[in-house]
């Protein structure tokens, strides 16, 4: 099945259960069809059959690993990533690499990863404790919540809860930020927690306290509900300036080819997870110098003759952190939106970015929902096109660099356009 990061397979299947190796032999070939009707990787499709086949088949498969689970609303597909490199120092790694990250997803990566020692599984929020009670997991990361698919995920405080609930008698080392009180809230009933200075660039849905439901309040970098008590943790890792701290104070440089404070702090957090595993923080942070782009984000690609940064943003968190990495004025910038199934249908999100800081560049807006995008940004007072396709608005951007951003299935249609 595809969507794997892994080292060759090998012995391990043949040692599998026999209802086991029927599943994954069934997903596997299902896959395999997908990808021959041009359907995508088939790492879902694969993953429903094999689960459909044996139920039980995700504890099976990671019944052998050292398992790493990272849920998020943002950036868990690339700490996925950092965190695989970090732990390749000692040994053989599986991943879900492309981010299928529910249960179907899942099985498919770890079907192609037997000989592997380590399962590093990026995890959606909603399915994350399910997901622990089978793999059994060693280390949890935990990065942020925010508000994002308003139609399908329950309300951010909701999902911290849920979080709480399910994680509470897990076994795993919890790697938390935190600087996010509603992961902090989550987290907190956890028997064994390493707290991480990540940072927390959007604060809008964590203003009440999700202990008491009083007024947080927020001086600086620290939190506390003046009602309750509950408050900001004191940090393990840290998070200063291009450096981790690690819990002895130690400081080590991190330089990466991801761009943002964003990449910087899911280094941080990726630093921590591999000190569970005995990785030291210099070796798992030379190993992520290697990472360029993490399926397709931040790639520059050529199209008609012109550079263009492919970048993601998929809710209001994501954007305000997008917006901080591109180019400057007068750099042009298109935006792309859609509403389909794997974007959430809900676009009220569009009325909570902060639209205004592309003042001075030249917007080209395209997609699905490019009418409601093109709304928001008349509100905002900025000038922009609306175009009907890429090639419409790179004709007709100024020189220079041009930045994409575009949510998810949009950013996936760039993807093919400009590999096209």
């Amino acid at each position: 099945m595809a969507g794997t990061e892994s080292e060759p397979t090998g012995a391990r299947d043949a040692s599998l259960p026999a209802r086991a190796k029927i599943a994954v032999t069934a997903g596997k070939v299902a896959a395999a069809l997908s990808q021959k009707a041009g359907r995508g990787s088939g790492s879902v499709i694969g993953g429903k059959i094999a689960l459909k086949l044996d139920p039980d088949l995700l504890a099976t498969l990671a019944d052998h690993l050292d398992v790493v689970l990272v849920s998020a609303t943002n950036g868990k597909t690339t700490t996925t990533r950092l965190i695989a490199e970090a732990l390749r120092a000692a040994g053989p790694v599986v991943s879900n690499a492309l981010g299928a990250n529910m249960p179907a997803g899942i099985t498919s990566a770890l079907a192609g990863g037997s000989d592997a020692r380590f399962g590093v599984i990026e995890v959606d929020e909603k399915y994350l404790a399910g997901v622990a009670r089978d793999t059994h997991p060693k280390a949890i990361a935990l990065l942020n919540l925010s508000r994002d698919q308003l139609d399908r995920a329950a309300e951010t405080r909701m999902m911290a809860e849920k979080w709480r609930e399910g994680l509470q008698d897990t076994e795993a080392v919890v790697i938390a930020n935190a600087d996010d009180p509603l992961v902090t809230w989550a987290a907190s009933s956890c028997k064994k927690v390493v707290w991480v200075a990540a940072g927390q660039a959007w604060k809008e849905d964590a203003w009440s306290c999700p202990a008491c439901g009083g007024v947080m309040q927020r001086p600086g970098d620290d939190w506390f509900c003046q009602d309750c008590g509950f408050r900001r943790p004191n940090p393990h890792w840290a998070l200063q300036g291009t450096h981790v701290i690690d819990p002895q104070r130690g400081a080590w440089p991190i330089q990466l080819q991801l761009p943002g404070r964003a990449n910087l702090a899911n280094a941080t957090s990726s630093a921590a997870v591999a000190a569970v595993f005995g990785v030291p923080p210099q070796v798992a942070l030379e190993r992520m110098q290697s990472v360029a782009a993490v399926a397709g984000r931040y790639d520059v690609v050529q199209y008609q003759g012109r550079d263009i940064r492919l970048l993601l943003a998929k809710n209001p968190a994501g954007w305000l952190e997008t917006f901080s990495l591109i180019d400057g004025p007068p750099a042009p910038v298109i935006l792309s939106v859609n509403a389909l199934d794997a974007d959430g249908t809900d676009t009220s999100w569009l009325w909570d970015v902060d639209y205004e800081r592309l003042a001075g560049h030249p917007v080209f807006v395209m997609g699905q929902r490019k009418l409601d995008l093109a709304v928001r940004l008349e509100v905002a007072g900025l000038q922009f096109h609306v175009v009907d396709s890429l090639e419409q608005a790179v004709r007709m951007a100024p020189p220079g660099r041009i930045e994409a951003i575009a949510n998810y299935t949009a950013f996936q249609q760039l993807r093919k356009v400009v590999a096209g």
